[in-house]
């Protein structure tokens, strides 16, 4: 599954250097020198990055190749991507990347089928899983430890124990 890391914004300055909208917690290590990134479409890329810094608050990314801004301007909207296997899982046990849980049935604490999970909503007042029910339908349920006291990557579920009238909604 590809993994978007980043999306090229708009040229900066006249050397081919581009803005990138940050879409990865390790920005440091994705767009380091010589860091090479797949891009949707795919037949932008592959991009090799020469040089990465911020610049009043946002990353400006410099690729091989793209030495003017007419060359960086073609590159406005696309995607960097990288390939979810290549992500080592987390040390915490905790702590779960947005794919390990797409794909995952949920059930509630009785082992009632619920649905599964579609997405991973990021919102400023916290995470949402997006679940698919089975008789048709969505429902979000806020991904904090009282809801979803327990997930199971290797096993396939997350299980559910929300309150009372959430799934009415």
């Amino acid at each position: 599954m590809q993994l978007v890391v980043g999306r090229i914004g708009r040229a900066h300055g006249i050397r081919g250097d581009v803005f990138v909208a940050v879409r990865t917690d390790d920005p440091e290590a994705r767009f380091a020198a010589g860091s090479v990134l797949a891009t949707d479409p795919a037949e932008v890329g592959p991009l090799t990055v020469t040089e990465a810094r911020n610049h009043s608050g946002k990353l400006v990314v410099s690729f091989a190749g793209y030495t003017d801004r007419s060359a960086a301007e073609t590159l406005s909207g696309v995607r960097l991507v990288i390939d979810s296997a290549d992500l080592p899982p987390s040390d915490d046990p905790e702590e779960f990347h947005d794919h390990e849980l797409v794909g995952l049935a949920a059930v509630l604490g009785d082992g009632t089928p619920l649905g599964s999970v579609t997405e991973v909503v990021h919102g400023p007042a916290g995470d949402l899983l997006a679940i698919a029910r089975e008789g048709g339908g969505e429902v979000l349920v806020p991904f904090i430890l009282e809801f979803v006291p327990e997930v199971d990557v290797a096993g396939g579920r997350v299980v559910l124990t929300p309150p009372e009238g959430l799934l009415d909604l």
